[in-house]
């Protein structure tokens, strides 16, 4: 995970999204955060910039279907290129919103969609969802935007990026697929195959672990409560630690062999306990993530 914090090496944050859900308010949100910023650069101007002057400051950069030379694959290329960099930190932040709240968006502003502009926008909507469902998936930062407000998405980009002393610690507990490796930029994972599999239950298979009954039959395993109390010990040992050290975020994932059960019922748990305590919370299920690009967009449930 890339921390907007690490002052060390300079942080560049790629900025998209589907047209209407929040990317303007985040770029001027991020601008007042002290960094600089850079709406709809070409993508194949990037290099030239990266290879100007050394950063003075964190670099905030808007993409999205208006620039130029706008791909998928060109930004799945260039997101990839600056990964592999180690003189720079990069990361995307991806704001989202439900296909309903952006149609209600474009009515309501009566603006056309840069992929329908003789059409309904929900004919571009779909499209552009369509294109930038890969870049969602490797989003480090994904903020659904849905239901908020200006002034609520302000204070969402504040807690995730100012920078300086007294920020909060941000924590995101991720469930995932063994099958499709680890994700990104994970800090802390554990391994939940050990755990009793509602796969093999005929009439839990087609759930997920945010079901009651896949929760009650994962806890039921005697081994569960013993694992869940180490771990819950572990990161109530590590969280404050890491704050001290002034670190902005921490992503924790629970693995498991489909990613639908186990992992999300432990991720669930632990997520809420987490909240209870006190601390700024968000769950990524990426596997049902991933099964939900096919229909309206599934979200960074904050709890």
């Amino acid at each position: 995970m890339i921390h907007p914090s690490d002052q060390s090496i300079p942080t560049i944050v790629l900025v998209t999204g589907p047209s209407g859900a929040g990317r303007s308010t985040a770029i001027n949100v991020l601008e007042d955060l002290g960094y600089e910023v850079i709406d709809n650069l070409p993508l194949s101007l990037l290099p030239r910039l990266l290879e100007g002057p050394p950063l003075s400051r964190p670099l905030a950069l808007g993409l999205d279907v208006r620039n130029r030379d706008f791909g998928t694959n060109a930004l799945i290329e260039t997101i990839d290129q600056l990964a592999a960099r180690t003189d720079q930190q990069a990361q995307v932040l991806y704001l989202d919103a439900e296909e309903e709240e952006l149609v209600r968006r474009y009515s309501e502003t009566r603006r056309r969609h840069p992929l329908a502009p003789a059409g309904p926008p929900l004919a571009g909507i779909s499209r552009e969802r369509e294109l930038l469902a890969p870049v969602r998936a490797r989003a480090e930062t994904l903020i659904d935007t849905t239901g908020l407000s200006p002034h609520d998405l302000r204070a969402e980009i504040e807690r995730w990026y100012a920078r300086g002393e007294g920020r909060p610690l941000g924590v995101t507990i991720h469930s995932f697929s063994y099958k499709r490796g680890l994700p990104r930029g994970m800090d802390i994972v554990m391994d939940c195959r050990f755990l009793r599999n509602p796969h093999w239950e005929e009439k839990l298979r087609p759930l997920d672990g945010r079901d009651p009954a896949v929760d009650a039959y994962v806890a039921e395993d005697p081994r569960f409560d013993p694992f869940f109390e180490r771990v819950k010990s572990l990161i109530d040992l590590l969280l404050p630690a890491h704050k001290d050290e002034g670190k902005a975020h921490l992503s924790i994932g629970f693995g498991c062999t489909g990613g639908q059960h186990r992992s999300v019922a432990v991720a669930e748990r632990l997520a809420s306990a987490l909240a209870q305590d006190g601390w700024r919370v968000s769950k990524r299920h990426r596997e049902m993530e991933r099964r939900s690009t096919q229909a309206p967009a599934s979200k960074e449930t904050q709890v």
